[in-house]
This record gives C-alpha cells, structure tokens and sequence, in this order.
C-alpha cells in the first residue's frame, strides 16, 4: 500500500509538473491559434465593415459563396493550380532528386543553383518574372526572336488565356528545388543493397524505378503532395498579387487575391472571412482523404 501510494504521490507530481512546463506553450496557441480561428469563424457569420458592430447573418455569406461568380471563378483558378503544381513539381521534382543523386561533376556547385530560386523573396522573384515576361523588352520574347520563333511571341502577362499558365510556371520554377530537396533526401535513404538485387535480377532502370524507388519514396511523396497542395491553394496570393493582382479580367484571380480585395477594398470582412473559412474547409478535406487513399493503398506514413 505505501508503495502504491509513493507511486501516486510521483505520477501527480509529474503531471503537475508537466501541465506547468505545457501551459506557457498552450497559452500561447490559444491566443494566437484558437481564439483568432473562433473569432474569425463568427465574423464569417456576420455582416461587417470593420468598423461599425457585426451583423449576425448566420450562413448568409457562405450561401452567397455559392452563386457567386467571382469566387466560383476565383476556385476554378486555383484547381488549375492544384492540378498543374502537383503533377509538374512531383514530376519534375523527381527526375531533378534522381539526376542529382548521381556522381555528377560539381553535383555540389549545382544542387544549390538548384535551390537558389526558393530562397529568393516573392517580391524578387515577382520583379524578375515581370521583366522576363515583359512584350516589349522581356527576355523570354527576344530568346524566342533570337531562336527564330518570334510567331510564339506573347503577351504572356496581359493574355487572359495565357496569363495563369504564365504565374503557375513561375511557381513551379521558384519552388521546384524544394521539392528536390525533399526527394533528394528520400532517395538516399534506400538502400543500395535493394538496387543491386534487381540489377542481378534483370531488372532495367524503368523495373527498378517501379518495383525499388517508386514504393519507397510514396510517404515523400505524400509529404510533396501535401506540401504542393496547401501551396497552390493557400501560398500563391504573392506571386499573383505582385505579378498582375489577378488581372487581366480576372483571368488570374484566386481566391486568396479575391479574399483580400472583398476585406480591405469592398470593406466586406464578414464576407472575406467566409471565402477564408471555404478555402479552409476545401484544403483540409483534400488532404485528409489524400491521406486515406494512401493509407488504404498500404503506404507506411
């Protein structure tokens, strides 16, 4: 029994101690996570300015979501994105990891030219595609005149067909390192062993890219994918805002780009809050039945 009780008197103090050394931290998510998160939900619900007192409108805004044509717009845009940035930067990201893993001439030297454009700021990297992108002056036309293709020369900035193909190859130029990076480190951690047994098993590169490489890498995969998800969703509203702030026509709107527009141009935050919470809802629904579709198909997360 004494025993039993000291044990008791240990776990309590251990609990003890460990709730004080977690609540610094819990404080802070609370303050900073939790509470901006409910506060922001319940003036989804409102009719507000920003200045005068919220009017609760209940799921009004989220309703109007629905026939709205600009954020419809807004959404189909930014599927584009999703499905563009997940199949060219996992793709390429790949082949780019798998290259570099070779034993290449200054392999060092040209993993980090490689990773350059991730480190570059979205106002740097906006200015720079602007210039490229530029009809007048761009470097990209007068490489085509000078490769004798000026027939493909393009307004590539200010063409409402062209102009978010434009911003998602930007995109995938600036954080295509990253993936690699990722990819890179996945791949040196399949063993070596597994490569020679396929090759003394007959196996080609494409058989052991297959049946070695591809099964191993699918948990990088599904960090890649997750990571290009919520990018394409959530972290393209700088390179749009800086390249055409969603123009021509809306042709390059997303909804992050619309979302700020409706808050601090329109002074409609409550509205702007519900696109926010929509957004929101969309990414976490992909990712999670992302994760499912992994784990049913036996990939060890």
């Amino acid at each position: 029994m004494a025993a039993t009780a000291k044990r008791r008197i240990r776990l309590h103090g251990d609990a003890t101690v460990a709730t004080l050394m977690l609540a610094p931290a819990a404080v802070l998510f609370s303050l900073f996570f939790l509470w901006p998160f409910a506060r922001g939900l319940w003036i989804s619900l409102t009719r507000w300015d920003g200045f005068s007192p919220p009017v609760f409108i209940g799921a009004g805004n989220y309703l109007k979501l629905l026939r709205d044509s600009l954020f419809l717009g807004a959404l189909e845009n930014n599927l584009i994105f999703v499905v563009l940035i997940l199949i060219f930067k996992n793709a390429l990201g790949l082949g780019l990891a798998m290259l570099l893993d070779r034993a290449l001439f200054l392999r060092g030297p040209i993993r980090a030219a490689v990773f350059i454009p991730v480190t570059l700021s979205f106002a740097a990297t906006g200015l720079l595609w602007s210039w490229i992108y530029n009809p007048v002056v761009g470097l990209l036309n007068a490489a085509l005149d000078l490769l004798g293709l000026s027939g493909l020369q393009q307004s590539w900035l200010g063409d409402a067909d062209i102009a978010l193909y434009s911003i998602i190859a930007v995109d995938i130029w600036k954080w295509l390192g990253f993936h690699a990076v990722i990819y890179l480190a996945g791949l040196q951690t399949i063993p070596q062993d597994l490569y020679e047994a396929a090759r003394l098993d007959g196996a080609g590169p494409i058989a052991r890219f297959r049946h070695v490489t591809l099964p191993l890498m699918m948990p990088v995969v599904l960090i890649n994918v997750i990571l290009g998800l919520s990018g394409a969703f959530v972290r393209n509203f700088d390179i749009v805002q800086v390249l055409t702030q969603g123009g021509p026509n809306h042709a390059t709107e997303v909804v992050m780009t619309l979302m700020v527009k409706t808050a601090f141009q329109d002074g409609n935050m409550g509205y702007a809050s519900a696109m926010g919470y929509a957004l929101f809802l969309i990414v976490a629904l992909a990712c999670v039945a992302l994760v499912g579709l992994m784990r049913r198909s036996k990939v060890d997360l």
